[in-house]
């Protein structure tokens, strides 16, 4: 069957791959592995975002829990983030996200967090895989475990994202597009509360339109909404609201790369950036490296995702690292990416600074991307002799001022080649060329 647990938890299309029988399967195996660890009356947390399917999954999840001897929490629908914070604040010893992020209604996921709020260690999880269907003897009586609801713990959430703030965000005027997701209600009122003026869209779930042409995927209702509304800048969550990506009043784009460049300024300045370094991923524009090096930032890279990402700044004490996609991590604040919490730290840098979001924007210039997905390839050639010469006679030809990345997927037979250079007709030629050695020698 292959391993169930990918880079971000438990996914796929709700009722087909992702049954109730498998959310209570993995349930009762985490509880034993729990157990096991010595604890013996856990406590479990349990979240989930508006789709349909959570409604049974969350069921199927309280009863597995439940039945297998742990107390729940039911916190109801609230963003990854916030079930990752409420999980040590609470005393949790396990916390349970039900999401597919960023994904279409049909899908779903199912996320396990350690009591500290971070996500399982592939060890864990592989424990937990290892242990489905085992026979075990359930508990009766008084040892079965109790449900209860705590829908109004989304507060203390709020209240946490709130102490975090430098100062207010008074005279500013946002427009949140939530996704029909996770954070339509906490999004909103956590902004009001810091004092912004909040205007919204996509914050009218109905279990079946989540990311549906709106959040941080679909980003042109958001900038005809700030354009019309004349608002200082809008904001863009997906489907969990565990990222963020950004809009100017002009209606101009402000992706991952370019935010972590605005917090990590305003957090070095400050003296709160650890080191002065970032943590940024591979797929980070070289425009974003080259402006935090003109800065004295140091960047240091990882693997793409931001489970590599957090493995850097645990393992090396940095607090502030990424995504291009906007996953940013402010580990002072946050076990997680948190776009509700980045986006608050970068409406009070807009107001601390008295400029605006273009305007601190322009501290990093974007280089041209181009990103071609060579389909149908073996991706176990991406080492090939003859695409490493290509690659080394491109990244010659670019010089300082571009870059080249082969990258083959992690779950299709499909080689990702990516090339940033000063004009996109550059970047365009030279990827094209690359993708046409990938087809030729990835066979």
């Amino acid at each position: 069957m292959g391993r169930l647990f990918g880079t971000d938890g438990v996914r796929g299309v709700a009722g087909r791959d992702l049954t109730a029988e498998l959310a209570m399967d993995l349930s009762v195996a985490a509880a034993h592995v729990l157990r096991d660890a010595g604890r013996s009356r856990p406590l479990a947390v349990v979240g989930r975002d508006p789709r349909a399917s959570g409604e049974f999954l969350e069921a199927a999840v309280v009863a597995g829990l439940a039945s297998s001897g742990m107390d729940v929490l039911r916190l109801g629908v609230l963003p990854t983030p916030a079930v990752a914070y409420l999980t040590p604040a609470l005393g949790a010893d396990l916390g349970v996200m039900l999401s597919a992020s960023h994904n279409p209604a049909p899908d779903n996921g199912i996320k396990f967090l350690t009591r500290r709020g971070f996500k399982l260690p592939d060890a864990v999880e592989n424990e937990i895989e290892d242990r489905l269907g085992e026979p075990w003897e359930r508990p009766v009586g008084s040892a079965v475990g109790r449900v209860r609801e705590a829908y109004g713990e989304a507060n203390r959430y709020v209240a946490h994202l709130l102490t975090s703030l430098p100062h207010r965000l008074d005279g500013l005027r946002v427009v949140l597009d939530c996704a029909h997701g996770a954070a339509h209600m906490v999004a909103p009122e956590a902004l009001r509360r810091a004092g912004a003026q909040v205007d919204t869209i996509g914050t009218a779930p109905d279990g079946l339109n989540i990311n549906d042409g709106v959040g941080s995927t679909h980003l042109d209702p958001l900038k005809k909404a700030v354009v019309a509304k004349s608002a200082d800048l809008g904001i863009a969550y997906d489907g969990d609201a565990d990222r963020c990506l950004a809009v100017t009043g002009d209606g101009e784009e402000i992706d991952g790369d370019q935010i972590m460049a605005i917090l990590a300024l305003a957090m070095r300045s400050e003296g709160r950036l650890q080191q002065d370094t970032v943590v940024a991923t591979v797929m980070s524009n070289l425009g974003f490296k080259l402006a935090m090096r003109e800065a004295g930032v140091s960047v240091v890279e990882t693997a793409v995702g931001d489970r590599y990402v957090l493995e850097q700044m645990q393992e090396h004490g940095y607090n502030f690292g990424g995504e291009q996609s906007g996953h940013v991590i402010m580990l002072d604040h946050a076990t997680t990416g948190d776009g509700l919490l980045t986006s608050l730290h970068l409406l009070a840098a807009v107001v601390s600074s008295g400029r605006s979001l273009a305007e601190l924007a322009s501290v990093m210039t974007k280089l041209p991307q181009v990103l071609v997905n060579v389909r149908d390839v073996a991706k176990d050639q991406a080492a090939h002799p003859a695409l490493l010469a290509e690659v080394a006679l491109a990244e010659a030809e670019l010089g300082d001022t571009g870059r080249v990345l082969i990258r083959p997927s992690g779950t299709e037979p499909m080689i990702r080649v990516m090339v940033e250079a000063r004009s996109h007709e550059h970047a365009e030629t030279v990827a094209a060329r690359l993708a046409d050695t990938v087809r030729e020698v990835c066979r």
